[in-house]
């Protein structure tokens, strides 16, 4: 599916996702910057992912992990620098949770630094999550 919005367009398009664009994306975030060019390949594969472009060009990305029913899980949602401010991320994410397969289930996300993005979304801090780190063995 494609949505568009001030001349943007935001797929969920399997063949949409442009992986070295995506992966030169992840590669400038804190979480993503030591991720392997096969990884993200493997995840973007594994994932439901929505690219935004800009004629063409990759200007945000959010990747979704889902059972497509009960459960969705919010990773790597970046907006480009110089696009932040101008509400993309929020519309994106409205586009997320009001996507045909993804409606009703609960969405959840691990975040360092924008709580209040997500909380205008309405999701709320929880005491229950727990976590193993990548390395647990």
């Amino acid at each position: 599916m494609t949505w568009e919005r001030e001349g943007l367009v935001l797929s969920d398009e399997p063949a949409d996702q442009d992986v070295e664009a995506i992966y030169g994306l992840l590669s400038s975030t804190y979480w993503a910057k030591e991720r392997t060019k096969g990884e993200v390949v493997k995840i973007i594969s594994h994932s439901l992912c929505f690219s935004l472009k800009d004629q063409g060009e990759l200007i945000a990305f959010v990747r979704i992990i889902t059972d497509y029913t009960k459960m969705s899980w919010v990773s790597d949602m970046i907006v480009k620098e110089e696009y932040r401010g101008r509400q993309l991320g929020y519309w994106m994410m409205q586009v997320v949770m009001n996507h045909p397969e993804l409606k009703g289930t609960q969405f959840a996300l691990q975040t360092k630094d924008a709580h209040s993005f997500y909380e205008k979304l309405g999701f709320a801090q929880r005491t229950t999550l727990m976590s193993t780190s990548a390395t647990y063995l």
